[in-house]
């Protein structure tokens, strides 16, 4: 007689991931226009009293600056320099400062923001476009998580890590300073504005007819004169870091408008495209203040990222997650258009999204408020493996899972009628409690590998046997 070693069908690891406020990035700091559109800017008559400043104080002061922030900022005198360039045409004989006057100026236009200092949750994990240098059978990887800070504000963050032969999986370290973006204008393409102009509140009109008149691409300078249309040019755009920077220090602002008071929930997904290269798309809320919408990403290495608004009925709400290539020849992407149930959308350009009917809506206990993805369908032998999440009593959120038909993936094959993943007595305090949440799960041989946020104060990890979870879907 053989003895089998079954593995548990889902059990945590001891990683835990918490908010550091010691994180911290650099951004603008004008006074009193800190408050969006209160226009009670105080930079005038504090530009005057730094211009008044004796030479001595002035050197003291910087001198201070330097020793209090440098090793929490690469190069913070270039810094400086880029924050006194802001305000250089409201300062009169700004050629004529000295070096020190100048920075101070800069320091005093900067501020700190802790990037993850509210919460710290929602993760989405896959494979690191560089596997070089590994042992057999491990996959090293890159993590985007959800950081909050002061006033609610979300950014993406980016942790690096690998997984072993065994399933043992290592977090490094982050570096002791962050990384932000250089953002970069694109060409806008006129039909894409059109059916984004279509969809925008107010009359479209006026702004379809200026477009009309434009050629097929055109730069975002074509459009100033129309608050419609450069509000619109201006949510799709480039952020680059730069090169010499580690994965794990860049941190994605809000960089557009309709991100002015979040970038919320990447969910990452590696494609392979139809040309054989590979690369990185993801979906990710932008919200504003009041509203939300659904935005794509695209990368090839985690230095550029191309940040694009999306169109059409099947890009609405939140919660959009992309599948890791065409099927039938179309994209397709999970969507919850409706705020509550799970449906597939399909899109030729990756950028307007068809609605395609809905997959599952609420029907347990457990999810019976709402139901939505966590995440982009993994690809099996069975079908298509979708982790899911449901929003039961309390507003207990719990993690289930489906499979969609490999080539048809409007056919549900099955799902779990109980919830896979739900919080223990341990996760259910913080920023928001009793949720556990995940925005994408890597597959690492027959487990998957699962990061999620409990009650938005940490992130851990379970390993999940796959054979095991499908067999229970399948089984119903």
């Amino acid at each position: 007689m053989t003895l089998v070693d079954a593995r548990p069908l889902l059990q945590r690891t001891p990683h835990v991931l918490r908010p550091d406020p010691s994180r911290v990035v650099s951004t603008p700091f004008l006074p009193g226009e800190e408050i969006h559109g209160a226009g009670l800017s105080r930079r005038a008559v504090v530009l005057a009293r730094l211009l008044a400043l004796p030479d001595d104080e002035v050197d003291a002061a910087l001198i201070d600056v330097l020793t209090s922030f440098s090793a929490r900022h690469d190069d913070l005198v270039e810094l400086l320099d880029e924050r006194f360039a802001l305000v250089a045409g409201h300062v009169e004989g700004a050629d004529g400062l000295s070096l020190e006057r100048r920075r101070l100026i800069g320091a005093c236009m900067s501020q700190e923001y802790a990037i993850e200092s509210a919460a710290l949750f929602n993760p989405s994990m896959v494979a690191h476009p560089d596997q070089s240098g590994l042992p057999a059978g491990s996959t090293r990887f890159v993590m985007s998580v959800r950081g909050v800070g002061e006033g609610h504000v979300s950014c993406v963050e980016l942790r690096t890590g690998v997984v072993d032969a065994a399933d043992v999986v290592t977090f490094d370290a982050p570096g002791p300073t962050t990384s932000v973006a250089v953002r970069h204008g694109i060409e806008h393409a006129r039909d894409e504005l059109l059916r984004q102009n279509e969809e925008l509140a107010g009359d479209p009109a006026d702004a379809a007819a200026r477009l009309r008149a434009l050629p097929a691409s055109f730069t975002a300078a074509a459009v100033e004169g129309s608050p419609r249309l450069a509000w619109l040019a201006s949510c799709s755009y480039d952020a680059t870091f730069e090169t010499a920077s580690s994965v794990d220090s860049r941190v994605l602002l809000p960089g557009s408008p309709a991100e002015r008071n979040g970038i919320e929930d990447l969910r990452l997904v590696e494609v392979e495209h139809t040309e054989g290269q590979r690369g990185y798309l993801g979906t990710y809320t932008a919200f504003d203040g009041e509203s939300v919408a659904p935005h794509l990403v695209a990368t090839d290495d985690f230095t550029t990222f191309r940040m694009r608004r999306l169109s059409g009925p099947g890009a609405k709400n939140k919660g959009m997650a992309l599948f890791p290539r065409r099927v039938g020849g179309q994209y397709l992407a999970l969507s919850r258009w409706d705020r509550e149930s799970n449906s597939l959308a399909a899109s030729t350009d990756l950028l307007h999204w068809e609605d395609l009917g809905t997959l599952s809506a609420p029907v347990w206990a457990w999810e019976i408020i709402q139901v939505g993805n966590c995440g982009s369908p993994i690809e099996t032998p069975e079908g298509w493996l979708v982790l899911t999440h449901g929003v039961g009593p309390m507003r207990q959120y719990g993690i289930g899972a489906m499979l969609l038909d490999l080539d048809d993936p409007r056919r549900v094959r099955g799902s779990l009628r109980s919830p896979l993943l739900t919080p223990t007595a341990d996760e259910r305090d913080g920023y928001v409690p009793n949720v556990v949440y995940t925005c994408g799960a890597l597959l690492h041989g027959d487990t998957l590998v699962l990061p999620y946020g409990c009650s938005d104060a940490a992130i851990r990890v379970a390993l999940v046997d796959v054979p095991q979870l499908l067999t229970q879907i399948l089984a119903g």
